[in-house]
């Protein structure tokens, strides 16, 4: 077990996108960053070229639909570092597009929620108890202001026009998650909260929307949290965004 005064994280989906610029944003910060991906060959060359910028970044495989993968990526952590400081449920699937709900594949919506629900709350039951080792967990879900549903309620609302029933309403349910998680952990040190990066220019938008590492900010900015931190709630760049 190694001896560290940084913190340690676990970024879930962390060779692309957002999740790639997480990592970099927390190791930019003095975070020892274990970077999980599904695929070996884009996780492994994802942590190398961090690495080649001097930040300490290590690979983990990781499917978070798999429970023999998250199991072996709780036991490294265990063994080499002895606690989690910081979780990050990045990794997430969105499998429909341009389709209504009325038209809406079910088995592709099943493969949704496995990633974007279940993964997430498997990863976060088999990291809680390295969380709760650490000084002050925190756990930060990747969310969007898609998933709002004071946001997407109405014919005048914002997000109206959007109507991936899959990939929206399992963020909808990361959001519930998040808040039962926060709410048992209140006594801790642990804090729960719910990122939106806006629209990213990332493989899930079809490259439309800002540069990743402006929407990474928000998650990294919550990773971080002092102790007088929030917890419990969905934040983007103006803060507290309405569930």
């Amino acid at each position: 077990m190694s001896d560290t005064g940084s913190k340690i994280a676990l970024v879930t989906g962390g060779n692309k996108g957002i999740g790639f610029e997480i990592a970099r944003g927390l190791a930019r910060h003095g975070v020892i960053v274990v970077l999980g991906a599904r695929n070996p060959v884009a996780g492994e060359a994802a942590a190398t070229a961090l690495r080649d910028e001097g930040l300490e970044v290590h690979f983990q495989p990781l499917e978070v639909t798999d429970a023999d993968s998250i199991a072996a990526a709780a036991e490294r952590l265990s063994s080499e570092w002895g606690r989690l400081d910081v979780l990050v449920n990045n990794a997430a699937v969105s499998l429909e597009k341009g389709v209504p709900p009325s038209l809406s594949d079910l088995g592709l919506m099943r493969q949704t929620y496995e990633t974007n629900v279940f993964g997430v709350v498997a990863v976060t039951q088999a990291m809680l108890p390295l969380l709760r080792a650490s000084k002050a967990g925190r756990i930060v879900n990747m969310s969007t202001g898609l998933a709002s549903l004071s946001l997407s309620s109405g014919r005048e609302a914002p997000f109206s026009f959007s109507r991936l029933l899959a990939y929206n309403t399992s963020k909808t349910a990361v959001n519930a998650v998040t808040v039962q998680f926060a709410n048992e952990l209140l006594d801790t040190p642990i804090k729960v909260n719910a990122a939106n990066p806006g629209l990213c220019a990332t493989d899930l938008s079809n490259s439309n929307g800002r540069p990743p590492s402006e929407g990474a900010a928000v998650a990294i900015g919550l990773a971080l949290l002092d102790e007088d931190g929030p917890t419990g709630g969905l934040y983007g760049d103006s803060g507290k965004v309405p569930w």
